[in-house]
Formats: C-alpha cells, sequence, structure tokens
C-alpha cells in the first residue's frame, strides 16, 4: 500500500465535507495539519486537496510544484488563492456541493493509484459448447492466481450459469451479488468493491478471492456495470478472471472487449470442435486475442494440436481428465486448489496472460 491522499483544508466545515466525500470514494487520507507535516507526505501522496488559506501556507512555506493536486472550496477561489494553487501545479479549483460527483471520481481514481502495485489484466473464459467446463476453468484460474498472492476478481457474467459462488462453494458467504449491487458505469473504486463482495477463503493459507457472482435468477449485469467492474480491477492491477457465456449478451460483449486475452474451452470431440468454431468466429470480432484451451478425454483420439490447427487458433493449454474434479466441488472445494491438470492449465492460463512465457498467440495458418 502507497501513500495516502493528503488533505490540508483549514475550514471544519468544508474539512468535514472533504472526509465524507473520501469515506464514499473508499478513499484513506492523511489530514496534514500544517505545512510541515504536508511537506513529509507531499512527494509521494497519489493525490493532494486543498482549500484557499492551506495552499497559501504551501506557497509560502516554499512547497514544489507537484501533479494531482486540486484547490477545493464552498464558494469561487479567489484570485489571489488560485495564483498560489497555479503556483503550487493545480490541475484545477472545484466548487462544493456541484462538484461533488467529480471529487468523488478523482478521490476513487487517487485511492486505486495508492493501491496499485502494477497493470491489471483481463481474462475472458468462454465454453465452445454447453457443458465445456468454461465456469470450473474460469474459478480455477482465479484460485490459482489468488493462492499465488495476487489480488484477483472473479468476475460471472453468465446469469443463467446458477451463480459462480456455487462453483466455489461460497454460496453461504455473505456479500454482495449482481443484482444486489448498484452499478451502472463511471469509476468504480476496487477497495470499496472488495469490501461488498463475497470473499471466500480458498486455500489453507487464508488467501482470498473477490467474487462477483449473478444468483439464482435471469438478471444479469448491465454492459456498463461489467466495464466499470473490469477498469476497476486493471487500474488497480489486478488478476480479473470473468466466465462469459458463449451467447453475445451485452454484458458478454462487453467484457470481451475488455479481455486481453480470451480463452476458449473446447471438449476433444467432434461436435464439441464444430460448435467451437462458429464460437471462435463470434468472439474474433469481440476480443482481441483468442487462444484454445482442450479439455480431454477425445473419444476419437483427436489431439489438441489438431484442434487447434482446425479452428485456426493457438493452443493455450490442453487438460487430461481429473476424476476427482467432480466430487471435490460438489463438496465445495474450490476448482485449482488440488494439483492437477486443472490447477497446471490455470498456471499456463496466467503465464499467457502476463506475457512472459507465453505461447505464440498468432493465428495458425
Amino acid at each position: 500500500m502507497g501513500e495516502r491522499t493528503l488533505v490540508m483544508v483549514e475550514d471544519p466545515e468544508l474539512l468535514d465535507a472533504v472526509l465524507r466525500l473520501a469515506a464514499a470514494a473508499g478513499c484513506e487520507v492523511h489530514r496534514a495539519a500544517d505545512a510541515a507535516d504536508a511537506r513529509r507526505h507531499w512527494p509521494g501522496a497519489p493525490f493532494v486537496l486543498l482549500d484557499e488559506e492551506s495552499a497559501r501556507r504551501c506557497v509560502r512555506a516554499g512547497l514544489p510544484r507537484r501533479a494531482d493536486l486540486m484547490l477545493v472550496g464552498f464558494d469561487r477561489a479567489s484570485i489571489e488563492a488560485l495564483e498560489c494553487a497555479v503556483a503550487l501545479g493545480a490541475e484545477q479549483a472545484v466548487e462544493l456541493p456541484a462538484a461533488e460527483p467529480h471529487l468523488v471520481e478523482r478521490l476513487a481514481a487517487a485511492a486505486e493509484q495508492g493501491e496499485a502495485t502494477g497493470v491489471g489484466r483481463v481474462l475472458a473464459v468462454v465454453g465452445g459448447k454447453g457443458g465445456a467446463g468454461a465456469s470450473v476453468l474460469a474459478a480455477a484460474v482465479a484460485v490459482v492466481a489468488a493462492t499465488a498472492g495476487d489480488r484477483t476478481l472473479l468476475v460471472d457474467c453468465d446469469p443463467l450459469g446458477g451463480g459462480l459462488d456455487l462453483v466455489l462453494g461460497a454460496e453461504e458467504v455473505t456479500g454482495l451479488r449482481w443484482p444486489e449491487l448498484t452499478i451502472t458505469d463511471g469509476r468504480v473504486p476496487a477497495s470499496a468493491l472488495h469490501a461488498a463482495l463475497p470473499a471466500p477463503a480458498i486455500s489453507r493459507s487464508g488467501a482470498e478471492l473477490g467474487v462477483l457472482s449473478c444468483a439464482r435468477e435471469a438478471a444479469g449485469p448491465s454492459a456498463g456495470a461489467v466495464t466499470a467492474v473490469l477498469d476497476a480491477g486493471r487500474r488497480a492491477g489486478e488478476t480479473v478472471v470473468c466466465d462469459v457465456p458463449r451467447y453475445p449478451t451485452d454484458a458478454a460483449v462487453a467484457a470481451l472487449d475488455a479481455a486481453d486475452l480470451t480463452a476458449l474451452v473446447v471438449p476433444a470431440d467432434v461436435r464439441s470442435c464444430a460448435a467451437a468454431g462458429r464460437v471462435a468466429a463470434v468472439l474474433a470480432e469481440q476480443t482481441r486475442e483468442v487462444g484454445l484451451v482442450v479439455r480431454g478425454p477425445s473419444p476419437g483420439g483427436l489431439a489438441p494440436a489438431d484442434i487447434a490447427e482446425a479452428l485456426g487458433l493457438p493452443l493455450l493449454a490442453s487438460m487430461t481428465p481429473e476424476r476427482t474434479l467432480a466430487r471435490l466441488t460438489e463438496q465445495g472445494v474450490p476448482p485449482g486448489r488440488k494439483r492437477g491438470p486443472l490447477s497446471t492449465a490455470a498456471r499456463e492460463l496466467l503465464t499467457a496472460l502476463a506475457g512472459t512465457g507465453a505461447p505464440d498467440l498468432r493465428r495458425a495458418s
């Protein structure tokens, strides 16, 4: 966790308003008592908020110019205060309450900047046919990522799938599901999102995974809500895994548009390959990179490389059968927690997603 947003506001009423908005944005702040205190946090704070008197004090103290600084007040700032703010590098001056929505958005962005540790990536997992195992694989990838220490978000984009929390054995874990989460579009703070979601313990070490699941009803998320959630995870440097239906709902299209990599899961039989060919053609129009995951066994002896060549897709991973998987899942053991073909395939997908040691994503000719 990096530095917190720096707030130096002299007016008590204005300070109360700023702290209320910071809480709404999920943004932790450091309240500077004076310019000397502010100086210690000045270089590292992701965002700085000053009122008129604080801006004057900071200029008199000789604090240097910096980016991501804003002047805030209840009234239009005086010329003198604006000059001080500009001298400090202010990007703008805002007036409350009119600018409250904008300030909440800016504070949320600062919170994410302070907590981010890298560039987040989004993986979409799609079944080439019904029952291909896409939901189980998506859950396994998220479990493996979270167990490895990555901050991870698993997003259910299939309202007819029965709820991804069931796949994890997390149906009794408290937290909001899509129908209860009020998100339309715009910026969502990742920290506030994780605080609201179920976070089942998916390993003995206590690693937790944020899960945004559909419920046991047909109503699914909107495209704007999916986009806002995936953007929040990406900005916070998270690994975001989406279980996406093969039918093109608005939410599915939004997830595919945001994905850095889409994994198409195909059972190793002729009929599944034929169905997956049509899905692959649709995906090619909706997402950046598409790779193949082949799930065995193959009744006719089809090799994963043969299926990849037939579909014209790079092979990301292949899985042999895992005999205990269905029983363990029914018992509430999260997929990917146990060593086996599924967790191995999940690690291969994460390697491909990270772009290090990834397979060649050029389409087979």
